[in-house]
């Protein structure tokens, strides 16, 4: 073999490692179908400059060179509705609604955050609890599917009362029910992606250390309680391919048993008053999906400066 082939050989040899093995077996990548963009944690409110701020988030996200097709809105849509009086949450829904109507051109699809409830008024008005987000999300339900593009959607609602208080994260029996049946009557051709606002499976439940007691606590309201539950139902359903959440402002991806958890940071970053929230840029990511149920996820930070 002379020089020439000899460094052909090299070069055929190192572009196959870095590929993944033998260049004869390489896959073209199957057609995308949808691009999403994952907003969550938006947390709106006329203070901190954050109308402004999330206008350009939402310039940015609109502007990319690949623009995303539709918006899943995470949850912790308005800044808080748990503690916070009738006038004061119908003020923020108010902003919400001035700034995605002027601001925004892509279809939104919502889910409920804990922050959305309305845990601060009398139990006996209409709007208390989730009713009040539901009617400015336009949703009958606080969750919900729908197919597109071949693909099957699940938003769940994570956020339950406990005690005679808000929150703790789970599905109440009626919900997983629900759930169980959604699946159940899904193809199992049919690639299924599942939006929550608090993460069903995430490993940034442990960024506050214990080093005090010697041991990891992660609270109901960090992390779905019933995550056992949920995954013994994936486990029936090879089809279920993503979930995605907020919640915690961070930024995280863990795969297991064949299902990727995504926690997708916050368009907020630290509530507004700051860009970074522990090691999380203030951002949004971008969801790529593809025929046969592959997907490719990617988080896209922004500066308010």
């Amino acid at each position: 073999m002379n020089r020439r082939n000899i460094l052909k050989s090299i070069a055929l040899a190192g572009t196959g490692a870095l590929m993944g093995g033998d260049l004869t077996s390489i896959q073209p990548k199957a057609k995308r179908v949808l691009r999403l963009a994952h907003l969550t944690d938006v947390h709106l409110r006329d203070a901190d400059n954050a109308p402004d701020k999330f206008i350009k988030c939402l310039h940015v996200m609109q502007s990319l060179k690949d623009k995303p097709d539709m918006i899943f809105n995470g949850g912790d849509t308005i800044f808080d509705a748990l503690g916070t009086d009738k006038t004061s949450v119908e003020n923020q829904w108010q902003l919400w609604d001035k700034v995605i109507k002027a601001e925004n051109d892509l279809p939104v699809v919502n889910c409920i955050g804990n922050h959305d409830v309305w845990g601060a008024g009398e139990k006996s008005d209409p709007l208390y609890g989730k009713k009040y987000a539901l009617e400015k999300m336009g949703l009958d339900k606080p969750y919900h599917s729908f197919e597109k593009a071949g693909w099957k959607f699940i938003i769940l609602d994570s956020t339950h009362p406990v005690g005679e208080g808000w929150y703790t994260a789970k599905l109440d029996d009626e919900q997983f029910d629900w759930f169980e049946k959604e699946l159940e009557a899904t193809p199992s051709t049919t690639p299924v992606m599942v939006m929550s606002h608090i993460p069903i499976l995430t490993a940034t439940g442990f960024y506050e250390g214990n080093e005090k007691n010697g041991n990891w606590t992660v609270p109901g309201g960090w992390m779905h309680i019933d995550f056992n539950r949920i995954k013994k139902l994936f486990m029936q359903h090879a089809n279920v391919k993503l979930c995605v959440s907020g919640h915690m402002h961070l930024l995280d991806k863990v795969e297991y048993n064949g299902v990727t958890y995504c926690c997708n940071g916050a368009v907020s970053g630290g509530w507004w008053g700051n860009e970074m929230y522990y090691e999380t840029q203030a951002g949004f990511a971008t969801v790529d999906l593809y025929e046969g149920g592959e997907f490719d996820v990617q988080y896209h930070t922004y500066s308010w400066s």
